[in-house]
C-alpha cells in the first residue's frame, strides 16, 4: 500500500473523527465522572470490532442486507438514546459528591464499545472510505489493508478521545459548577442523535 494512500486516510479520518458526534458525547460524559480512560478504550474496541467485521467481508454483508442494517441501526438508536435519557436523569455530580450510581471501568468499557460498535454510520464510513484507499496492485492483500487503515482509524480515535475526555474531566475540576450543565448538555446529544437515526429509518 502506498504511503500516500495511508496518510491520505489518515487525515480523511481525522477530519471524521474531530466533528462532534456520539462517541464525543459519550467520551465527555464519561470524562466528567471521571472515567476518561475506559470510555476511550472501549470506543476504540467498537471500532476495532468493525474493522475485523469489514475486513473479513461481514460488514459488506450487513450494508446489503436491508433488514441487518435496519436491526443495527435500530439497536444503535435506541441505545443512544437510552444513555442520553440515563444521562439526564443522573448528570455527573460536582467533584467530591455522591455518584448516583457508581459505575466500574468494566461498564463504561462496555458503554463505549456499543457506542461506537452500534453505530450503523460508523459502519457505512468504513465501507464506503477504507475501500477507496486500498490498492488492488499492491502486495498486500485487500483485507489486510482495511485492517491496517482500520486499525489507524482506531488509534486516531484513542488519542482523540482521550484528549477530549481529558479536556473534561480538566473543565470538572476548574469548573465543578458547569459540571452538571455539560453532562446534560452531552447527554441531550446523544438522545438527540439516537432519535434522529431512529427516525431515519
Amino acid at each position: 500500500m502506498p504511503a500516500s494512500a495511508f496518510f491520505g486516510f489518515w487525515a480523511v479520518a481525522a477530519l471524521l473523527i474531530v466533528v462532534p458526534g456520539p462517541d464525543w458525547a459519550f467520551a465527555i460524559g464519561a470524562g466528567l465522572r471521571g472515567h476518561v480512560v475506559p470510555a476511550a478504550a472501549g470506543i476504540v474496541l467498537g471500532y476495532l470490532a468493525m474493522t475485523a467485521a469489514v475486513a473479513a467481508g461481514i460488514g459488506a454483508l450487513v450494508v446489503t442486507t436491508p433488514a441487518a442494517l435496519t436491526v443495527l441501526s435500530v439497536l444503535g438508536g435506541g441505545y443512544l438514546v437510552w444513555l442520553g435519557v440515563g444521562g439526564l436523569l443522573r448528570p455527573a455530580s460536582l467533584p467530591g459528591a455522591a455518584e448516583p450510581t457508581v459505575r466500574g471501568p468494566l461498564s463504561v468499557i462496555a458503554r463505549g464499545v456499543g457506542v461506537s460498535g452500534l453505530n450503523p454510520k460508523g459502519l457505512l464510513i468504513f465501507l464506503a472510505t477504507l475501500p477507496q484507499f486500498t490498492d488492488p496492485a499492491s502486495s498486500w492483500p485487500i483485507p489486510g489493508q482495511l485492517a491496517a487503515l482500520g486499525l489507524l482509524f482506531s488509534l486516531t480515535c484513542a488519542v482523540v478521545y482521550l484528549l477530549v475526555g481529558a479536556s473534561a474531566r480538566r473543565i470538572r475540576r476548574a469548573r465543578p459548577g458547569a459540571v452538571a450543565l455539560i453532562s446534560r448538555i452531552s447527554a441531550t446529544c446523544m438522545l438527540l442523535l439516537g432519535v434522529g437515526l431512529l427516525a431515519a429509518l
